[in-house]
C-alpha cells in the first residue's frame, strides 16, 4: 500500500512493510520503534476510538500531558508505533 499526503507545497508518502535491504521492521527487532511520528489532529478522542475499533493496540493511553494537548500512541497492525495528540508547539495551548 502507498499513501502520499499533502500539505501546501509539501508531501509525506507513506508504504506498507516490504521486504528491503537497508529498513529494519519492528517484529525483526523485538517490537521497538525504527522511527518516531506524532501526528497532530483536531481532535484526539475522535482518533484514539478509531483507532481502537481498528484494532490498534493501546501503547500509552489517551492523556492530558503538562505542556499541553491532549494525546495518546498505538501500535497499527504492521507493527508501527504511532503518536496523536492536539498538541501544536505554533498553537497557544
Amino acid at each position: 500500500m502507498h499513501a502520499e499526503l499533502t500539505l501546501g507545497g509539501g508531501m509525506v508518502m507513506l508504504g506498507s512493510v516490504r521486504k528491503s535491504d537497508y529498513m529494519t521492521q519492528p517484529d525483526q527487532v523485538g517490537g521497538l520503534e525504527t522511527r518516531s511520528l506524532y501526528v497532530v489532529v483536531p481532535d484526539a478522542d475522535v482518533v484514539y476510538q478509531r483507532a481502537k475499533a481498528a484494532g490498534a493496540e493501546i501503547t500509552m493511553e489517551i492523556r492530558n500531558p503538562e505542556y499541553g494537548g491532549r494525546e495518546f500512541s498505538c501500535r497499527d497492525l504492521e507493527g508501527r508505533i504511532w503518536s496523536v495528540g492536539t498538541y501544536d508547539p505554533w498553537k497557544k495551548n
